[in-house]
């Protein structure tokens, strides 16, 4: 197994010989992982390796598609997430996609769907929990007045701090984030990147990013995969600056991609 040691960061989730097939297809061959508590970690390798197929494991999306399933463990502390209704899985672990996609609804019902699928009734305790969803996602002060304007008015950068939102109001433990800026312009890509540095400390990140740039901006460990494998598992710096293995240091330093 991947592990770090890291004395004042205890392990949130850990992938244990884990593997995943579509069909016969095996697209994740027996990963090793940890992800740490309060942290950001990126998942970066070439188109097709297999990291948002891994991502998507988290939170059990793959359950929604016929002929997928999977072999070995993905622990949240010590429950494996494998054996759960996947509909607790997801109101544990919040996912934010590549495009923005709020719902058809006003801004403030887009962050109260959540609560009320969670049997949440009460007005005032509705009301402060969107509004603080709202302030951690960095778009409070630009949507205060207009909570019941439609979400599709805002512009793409915010809809994406939107959907952050939405996906924190239900105090989630882990956020997935595969590739949030990639449909985001460079202005909007720094607030959301910005956004992901600030919300560490409240909820364990795991991220999944095309830009290497962007993996060393905002995060503290990088797992880098090839073809279905993790290959390396470190520190960023590390990662980028002296990885172990040969074909890591390839793929950083741009030799292919």
């Amino acid at each position: 197994m991947e592990v770090i040691q890291d004395q004042d960061t205890q392990v949130k989730a850990q992938v244990r010989n884990f593997s995943f097939f579509y069909g016969k297809n095996k697209a994740i061959k027996d990963v090793n992982l940890q992800v740490l508590d309060c942290k950001v970690t990126s998942m970066i390798g070439p188109s097709g390796c297999g990291k948002t197929t891994l991502l998507r494991c988290f939170n059990r999306m793959h359950d929604l598609y016929p002929g997928t399933h999977y072999e070995g463990e993905i622990l949240l502390e010590s429950q494996n997430l494998l054996a759960l209704d996947p509909i607790e899985v997801r109101m544990r672990i919040g996912m934010v996609f590549q495009k923005p996609n709020p719902f058809p609804k006003s801004i403030f019902e887009n962050i109260a769907y959540g609560l009320r699928i969670r049997g949440i009734k009460d007005k005032n305790v509705i009301n402060e929990r969107v509004e603080r969803a709202l302030r951690d996602a960095a778009i409070w002060d630009e949507v205060k007045d207009r909570l019941k304007d439609m979400a599709f008015n805002l512009s793409g950068g915010q809809q994406q701090r939107l959907c952050i939102a939405r996906a924190l109001a239900t105090d989630p433990e882990i956020l997935l984030f595969d590739e949030p800026t990639s449909a985001l312009d460079p202005i909007a890509t720094a607030s959301i990147e910005e956004l992901v540095i600030n919300l560490k400390g409240k909820v364990t990140i795991l991220i999944v990013t095309h830009n290497m740039q962007q993996a060393v901006r905002i995060s503290d460990y990088t797992a880098f995969m090839y073809i279905g494998e993790l290959v390396e598992f470190n520190r960023t710096d590390v990662i980028f600056n002296n990885a172990a293995q040969q074909r890591t240091r390839e793929y950083v330093s741009g030799q292919f991609g």
